[in-house]
C-alpha cells in the first residue's frame, strides 16, 4: 500500500492479529449525557456514526458501568443486563455500517461516584465528591470482577468489537493500584503485587470470556499526578501482568480527576504528555496509545514518526470536527475545525449535569437536531460584524444556498476572539479564526472589511444579521483619561504597551486573561517549563509522577495587582474545570488579589483607592480597564426604526461576559434557520 504524502504513520493501519485497524486514530472516550437522555443511545448511534464516517480507525464509547455502584451518577449509563445490550446495537450496526469499529468503555467510579451508592477499596472519601464509599468486602472484589466480565460479554453480544476497561483517571480500578486509596490489609491490598491483583483478574477473566478475537483495550494509568501514586517500575510492571493477562492494546491514562495538575486544558501544551507514553512503550510490546492536548494531524504525526506511541488518542477534537480525519486525508488541514482544549461546552457541561457539544460546533452531540436543509429560494443576507457570531451564521447560511455580504469594520476577521489568540496558552484560538476564514471563502462569501455600512445599503437585503459585538464597558472614575489608562483590546492588541508596575480594574475572565498577558514570560522549551511550573517528575521515579519539593512559581518580570470592588471569590465567573487552573496560574505570577475597593481618582501619581476606611495610591504605571462590555446595538435600533427584517446575535444581543460558546451557538441555529 502506498505511504501517505503528508501522514505516512497516521494512515499506516495496525494490525491486531485477528483484525486490522485503518489507521493509528483512535477517538477516546468522552462522557456526553446522550447516555442517559430519553432516545439518547439513537442520538449517540448518530453521533458515532458520523465519527466512523468521518476516517477515524477506533471509537470509544463514554464509560458505561457495570453496576449500581460503579455510576459516575445516580441512573447513569450501565450494562448488566440482556436488555441493556440489545439498546446498543443501534449504535454498533450504525457505526460498522458507516466502516468504523468500536469498543465500548467499562468503567466504574469507585470513590468518584456522586451518589450514595459508591465503594471503594478502602473507606476513604474522594476530595471532589460528597459521598463516602463503602469498603469492598472480599466477596463484594469477586462480584465487581464477575460484573467487568459480564458487561463485557454482554458488549460483544451487542456488536462492539471489544471494550476498553478504564484503570486509569482516579476510578475504582485505580484506587486498588494506588497506596493512596488502598489501605487494605487483605489479599487485594498491602503490597503491590496484592493491589495490582484486581484489574489483572479482570482482563484476564474477561479474555477467557470473551475468546481471542475481542479487542481488549487496557487504560493504564502512567502517571498519576496525586502523592503516593504508582512509580515508573510499578507501571511498567502492571503493564507487563496486564499484557500477559491477554489486552490487545494498552493507553494512557494522565493523572487522577482529583489531581491539581492540568493535563488537557488549553494551557497545557500540545503532546505534553507524550514522553511518558514512549518511557513505557519501550518496556511493553503489545501497540501503546498516547493521548492528551494531539488536537491536528501534524501534532500526531510527529508523535507516531517519532515512535513515542503505535497510535494516537484524540476526544474533544472528534467534538470540534468529525471529519478530522478524512480531511486529513484529503491534505485539507487548513478545513479542519480544530479543538482549541477551552472545556466550556464539554467537560464543564458534563460536571453540570449538561449534554456536552462543543464551542467551535455546537453541532456536535446535537446531529439529530441541529440538521440543514437546503433551501427552496436563496435570499440575500447582509451580517454586521465578522466576530464569532457574524461568521457562524455566515458558514451556515451560506452551506443551505443564500448570499451571504459580510461587513467588517476591522481588517481582518474575528472580532474579540482574535484578542483571545494573542493571550499565552490560548494560540489555537487563531486556528479557529482561519478555519472560519477558509470556509467562508470556499463557500462563496461576499467580504467587505474596513466597512461601516449605513441604513441606505441594507435596505437592498432579504434579512439582515446584526453580529456586532461588544465594546469596553466606560468606567466612570475621575482621572479615566489620563495616559496611564489603557484598554484591554488596545493592551491585547499591541497598539499599547504597560509598563512594570499594573494595576488591573476587573476579576472576571478578562481581567484573568490581562493578567496571564502580562505576566507571561516566553519560555525556550514550553514543555520544560510545563513540567517545573507544576511540579512533575519527568524521570517518573517520584510516585505520582509529582516532584517531592513540589511545584515552582513563575519568574515574572512585573508586578501586577488585581483589583474589584465585590467581595468574595476570585475567578468566580470561570469555567468549572479551568477556573482553578487560572487561579492558580495568578497565584504563581505573585498578582495582588484585593477586593472590596472603592476607585477615588486616577493621576500621574497613579491609582487612588479606598477598602474600608483606609486610602492608598498604588503607584503603578498603567491601569488596565477589564470592568466588563457593552452591545454595540445602534444598528440594530436604526433596522428596527426602518422596519427592515432583522436578527440580532452573540455579544450584540447580550454582553454580560464575553461569550464565544453562545455565540457561535446563536450564529449557528440562525443560519440553520432563516
Amino acid at each position: 500500500m502506498e505511504k501517505h504524502a503528508l501522514y505516512p504513520n497516521l494512515f499506516e493501519p495496525l494490525d491486531l492479529g485477528f483484525t486490522q485497524l485503518k489507521n493509528r486514530v483512535l477517538m477516546g472516550s468522552m462522557h456526553t449525557g446522550l447516555e442517559e437522555e430519553k432516545e439518547g443511545l439513537k442520538k449517540m448511534a448518530v453521533f458515532y456514526e458520523e465519527r466512523a464516517r468521518g476516517g477515524v480507525g477506533l471509537i470509544v464509547t463514554g464509560g458505561i458501568a457495570p453496576n449500581r455502584s460503579g455510576w459516575v451518577a445516580p441512573f447513569s449509563s450501565r450494562m448488566s443486563n440482556k436488555r441493556h445490550a440489545k439498546k446498543h446495537k443501534i449504535i454498533t450496526e450504525k457505526v460498522h455500517k458507516a466502516g468504523g469499529k468500536i469498543c465500548m468503555q467499562i468503567l466504574h467510579s469507585g470513590r468518584y461516584g456522586y451518589h450514595p451508592l459508591v465503594v471503594a477499596p478502602s473507606a476513604i472519601k474522594s476530595p471532589i465528591s460528597p459521598f463516602k464509599p463503602r469498603a469492598l468486602s472480599q466477596r463484594g472484589v469477586m462480584n465487581t470482577i464477575a460484573d467487568f466480565v459480564n458487561t463485557a460479554k454482554l458488549s460483544q453480544s451487542a456488536g462492539y468489537d471489544g471494550v476498553e476497561i478504564m484503570g486509569s483517571e482516579g476510578y475504582l480500578i485505580n484506587q486498588f493500584i494506588a497506596q493512596h486509596t488502598n489501605k487494605r490489609n487483605d489479599q487485594w491490598g498491602g503490597s503491590f503485587e496484592n493491589r495490582i491483583k484486581f484489574p489483572i483478574e479482570i482482563v484476564k477473566e474477561i479474555r477467557k470470556a470473551t475468546g481471542p478475537n475481542f479487542i481488549i483495550i487496557y487504560r493504564l494509568s502512567m502517571i498519576d499526578l496525586i502523592e503516593n501514586g504508582s512509580t515508573k517500575e510499578e507501571v511498567v510492571i502492571l503493564g507487563k501482568e496486564i499484557e500477559k493477562a491477554g489486552a490487545t492494546i494498552i493507553n494512557t491514562g494522565i493523572g487522577w480527576h482529583e489531581a491539581r495538575i492540568p493535563t488537557i486544558a488549553t494551557m497545557v501544551p500540545k503532546a505534553a504528555f507524550t514522553w511518558v507514553t514512549e518511557t513505557i512503550k519501550k518496556e511493553l510490546s503489545i501497540p501503546l496509545i498516547t493521548t492528551n492536548r494531539i488536537n491536528d494531524p501534524e501534532t500526531a504525526e510527529k508523535v507516531l514518526s517519532t515512535g513515542q506511541a503505535d497510535m494516537v488518542s484524540m476526544a474533544r477534537p472528534f467534538l470540534a470536527d468529525p471529519e478530522l480525519v478524512n480531511k486529513a486525508f484529503e491534505s485539507k488541514k487548513d478545513e479542519i475545525n480544530i479543538c482549541i482544549a477551552c472545556n466550556q461546552a464539554c467537560l464543564d457541561h458534563v460536571f453540570k449535569q449538561k449534554r456536552a457539544t462543543c464551542l467551535v460546533n455546537p453541532k456536535a452531540c446535537y446531529e439529530t437536531e441541529l440538521t440543514a436543509q437546503t433551501v427552496n429560494k436563496s435570499k440575500r443576507i447582509a451580517v454586521i460584524g465578522a466576530g464569532m457570531a457574524g461568521m457562524s451564521f455566515s458558514l451556515e447560511a451560506l452551506k443551505r444556498g443564500h448570499s451571504v455580504d459580510l461587513f467588517e469594520k476591522e481588517s481582518t476577521l474575528g472580532g474579540q476572539f482574535k484578542l483571545a489568540g494573542r493571550i499565552p496558552g490560548k494560540e489555537d484560538f487563531k486556528d479557529s479564526i482561519k478555519y472560519f476564514e477558509r470556509m467562508l471563502d470556499k463557500n462563496g462569501v461576499t467580504l467587505h472589511l474596513n466597512s461601516n455600512v449605513s441604513i441606505e445599503e441594507l435596505k437592498e437585503f432579504d434579512e439582515i444579521v446584526i453580529a456586532s459585538g461588544v465594546s469596553p464597558r466606560n468606567v466612570i472614575i475621575p482621572g479615566i483619561e489620563n495616559q496611564k489608562v489603557i484598554s484591554y483590546p488596545d493592551l491585547i492588541s499591541g497598539k499599547r504597551k504597560a509598563g512594570n508596575k499594573v494595576a488591573i480594574i476587573g476579576a472576571g475572565g478578562i481581567g484573568y486573561d490581562v493578567a496571564e498577558f502580562l505576566t507571561h514570560l516566553k519560555s525556550n522549551n514550553e514543555k520544560q517549563e510545563f513540567q517545573a511550573l507544576w511540579g512533575i517528575d519527568a524521570s517518573l521515579e517520584s510516585p505520582g509522577g509529582v516532584l517531592p519539593d513540589g511545584a515552582k512559581n513563575m519568574k515574572v518580570n512585573r508586578e501586577v495587582y488585581m483589583l474589584k470592588r465585590s467581595l468574595g471569590k476570585f475567578g468566580s465567573s470561570l469555567g468549572k474545570t479551568t477556573g482553578w487552573i487560572h487561579r492558580q496560574m495568578i497565584k504563581k505570577a505573585h498578582v495582588n488579589l484585593i477586593q472590596g475597593i472603592e476607585y477615588e481618582k486616577i493621576d500621574d501619581e497613579g491609582l487612588h483607592i479606598r477598602t474600608g476606611k483606609k486610602r492608598h495610591c498604588l503607584k503603578v504605571d498603567n491601569i488596565i480597564i477589564c470592568a466588563g462590555q457593552v452591545s454595540n446595538t445602534s444598528l440594530y435600533d436604526e433596522c428596527i426604526n426602518a422596519e427592515l427584517n432583522v436578527h440580532i446575535i452573540g455579544g450584540a444581543k447580550k454582553a454580560s461576559e464575553l461569550d464565544a460558546k453562545s455565540a457561535i451557538r446563536e450564529g449557528t441555529e440562525l443560519g440553520l434557520s432563516i
